[in-house]
């Protein structure tokens, strides 16, 4: 048995009190003597050997309700797991998490109030010389500092469910972070979750060995919970009136089939598309909606469904631009080529701008979803890192070889961005031999495909030759096996490549027929819009189309009279919007460059938290190994079991029992504890004699 408070122990000294009051406190029997006893009744017989025994017992339960009352506060304890803090000060990081699967219920309530209940009692378990930081998914910088325990309590009552997710070890690593800081102190973590699957990959983590480390777990019902997991658009560029399809995918995370889910499509406050759709138990189902009559503009969606008790994931909101007219860049080496100018002045929805290589504006380079090079004989090294940047982000980029070519210059621009280049000249008499019509590109371009269809024919062209891990996709292949027309992945973009030049003493190519319906197809397909939606909670930074605005040109996001101004970045292709922990509410934002809206952006919850599936406390302990094991909730009180931890079973309690039994004890020997005897006596017999 140890004493957190040894000096308390001087006071037995007092025990020497009652002792003394007992000793100077004998009763003196006196003598009386009577002239005649005819006139006695009775008298009362009193025997000094009961008189004896009481004394002693009262001076016992005295010494004994002393003595305890002094190891009271002595403050004794058995030691337990961490012996050796008693006395010191102590630094504790509490995690609550409020994200939100905390909205889940259970007999006390929701998950989070339950938590912050809990943390409370942790508190409760510590001194007031102890110090607290508060931590939740929001991460935010006024939880880094050390609290005391009546500021602590004050601050979880303000925790509210919060769109964010971290993961475990990131958790650790942010409560070490701070605790690193507070040297010569014992260091405490308590993380307080229901530690659903998705806050770790199951490995075990890194901890450091001088922290002690507990994990709550919080246990609530596995719900069935359906929820909309991704969408997305089937054409990269909308056109105004045009038959839209929309595939969504929606994901059953319950262990039971969910029948018949309510779906609908809503596009500016007007229904698009309504069904109802059946899932298997633990898994997912891709289904397409069909819409059309959509007007030029930014389009509001939202995808919505009716699915209790999980209901932070039954809205999905997405947004796209319905464009007018779609811009396309022609570059060259000075000289308009007239095919190219020809194919783009049919159809009045494409807005084909000229402009020769030595002219080129590359901050707008990212506003243009296609651009064709043609007949530059050496790209430029600007110009080809500019390119380069624009591909990767996620254009298109056409190249048609000039008919006098640097080959080692284009190899060099060609290679660099994953794309096969010429590599020589070859005049050879050929004829396409085949159509890859599984590419995307030939897709609605025939009714019907005939038997032998007249496909171009080549008098002279470059040999393509493929960069080392380029992934080709051969539109149109030789007679003799060689590549026509290529396209390749690079980045996020794409780049076809042809092997002849638009010119007429290399191929009939600009003349025939699938010219333009080919190019048509590559500039619908080679959308590059802004995402549908972003994940709040994750996409803590927004990369969207590039924007340009001036010192004096806010952009600021805006949404029912609420504004948030994020910090703005430019950089190669791209506008990157900082928005940290300043978006907390779901839903349709306006972008606003001044006052004019440049963009619509849908932001939504992380799904991520649909999943209900929860860590056993086994599993536990072996993400956490060097957890001290999971605390049980079922318990009434964290801060006995805490108490129980840090300082061993406190045995003060008992102490102050006892004393109180013994003062009890001395009150009823006082009180009932009698000594004297009542005895009759005739007049002839002689009176007692007390000795």
């Amino acid at each position: 048995m140890h004493f957190l408070y040894p000096a308390f122990l001087f006071a037995l000294a007092s025990l020497a009190i009652p002792v003394i009051v007992h000793l100077f406190n004998f009763r003196r029997y006196q003598k009386v003597y009577f002239s005649n006893v005819q006139f006695l009744k009775n008298i009362q017989e009193q025997q000094s050997s009961r008189r004896n025994i009481k004394e002693r017992l009262i001076l016992a339960a005295r010494l004994l309700a002393l003595f305890f009352l002094v190891l009271a506060f002595s403050r004794p304890y058995i030691p337990g797991k961490r012996a050796g803090i008693n006395g010191a000060r102590q630094v504790v990081s509490v995690f609550i998490d409020n994200s939100y699967s905390m909205q889940n219920l259970n007999r006390e309530g929701s998950l989070l109030d339950e938590a912050k209940r809990r943390a409370k009692e942790i508190a409760a378990a510590y001194t007031n010389n102890d110090r607290f930081q508060l931590l939740t998914q929001d991460f935010e910088g006024r939880h880094q500092r050390l609290l005391t325990p009546a500021e602590f309590v004050d601050e979880v009552d303000a925790v509210k469910i919060s769109p964010r997710n971290h993961t475990l070890q990131q958790i650790i690593y942010r409560q070490q972070g701070l605790l690193d800081n507070q040297p010569e102190v014992h260091r405490s973590v308590y993380i307080l979750s229901d530690f659903q699957k998705n806050i770790s990959d199951g490995k075990p983590l890194k901890v450091d060995t001088g922290l002690h480390v507990s994990l709550v777990q919080l246990r609530a019902s596995t719900p069935a919970n359906v929820a909309v997991d991704s969408v997305w658009l089937l054409s990269a560029i909308h056109r105004p009136g045009e038959t839209e399809k929309m595939i969504v995918k929606l994901h059953n995370y319950s262990n039971e089939e969910s029948t018949k889910i309510p779906l609908k499509l809503t596009i500016n406050g007007e229904q698009k598309a309504l069904g109802g759709f059946s899932i298997p138990a633990k898994s997912s189902q891709i289904d397409t909606l069909t819409f059309s009559g959509l007007s030029a503009g930014w389009q509001r969606g939202e995808i919505s469904l009716q699915d209790n008790p999980i209901t932070f994931d039954n809205r999905f909101f997405l947004s796209f631009n319905v464009k007018e007219k779609m811009q396309v860049l022609l570059i060259d080496g000075g000289i308009p080529n007239p095919y190219l100018k020809a194919v783009f002045a049919t159809d009045p929805f494409f807005d084909a701008r000229r402009v020769s290589d030595g002219n080129v504006d590359y901050a707008s380079l990212g506003t243009y979803p296609l651009i064709v090079l043609s007949d530059v004989r050496m790209v430029s090294p600007g110009l080809a890192q500019q390119l380069t940047a624009y591909v990767k982000k996620g254009g298109t980029l056409a190249v048609f070889p000039a008919t006098d070519a640097d080959l080692n210059n284009n190899r060099t621009f060609l290679q660099n961005i994953g794309a096969a280049y010429p590599k020589q000249v070859a005049e050879e008499n050929l004829k396409v031999a085949s159509l890859n019509l599984q590419n995307p590109v030939f897709k609605d371009i025939f009714e019907s495909l005939p038997k032998n269809p007249e496909l171009p024919t080549v008098k002279k062209y470059y040999q393509l030759k493929s960069a080392v891990k380029a992934q080709n996709e051969n539109l149109m292949q030789l007679q003799n096996g060689n590549s026509f027309w290529a396209g390749f992945n690079s980045g996020a973009g794409k780049v076809y490549v042809s092997a002849v030049p638009l010119a007429d003493d290399f191929s009939n190519l600009p003349r025939h027929a699938l010219f333009v319906p080919i190019m048509f197809r590559i500039a619908l397909l080679s959308g590059r819009e802004q995402p549908l939606f972003y994940n709040m909670g994750h996409d803590d930074v927004i990369e969207t189309l590039p924007i340009q605005t001036s010192e004096k040109q806010l952009l600021k996001l805006t949404k029912s009279g609420k504004s948030i101004i994020p910090d703005v970045r430019q950089q190669e292709g791209s506008t990157l919007l900082y928005v940290s922990d300043q978006l907390q509410e779901t839903g349709l934002y306006d972008l606003k460059k001044q006052d004019s809206t440049v963009a619509v952006m849908a932001f939504n919850d992380n799904r991520a938290e649909s999943d209900m599936s929860y860590y056993t406390a086994g599993e536990l302990n072996n993400i956490v190994p060097e957890a001290k094991g999971v605390i049980e909730t079922t318990k009434a009180s964290l801060k006995d079991v805490i108490g129980t931890s840090n300082f061993g079973t406190q045995l003060w309690k008992l102490c102050i029992i006892l004393a109180l039994v013994f003062l009890a004890a001395e009150i009823l020997l006082i009180r009932f504890y009698k000594t004297d005897q009542r005895v009759l006596l005739s007049a002839d017999e002689p009176a007692p004699i007390h000795t």
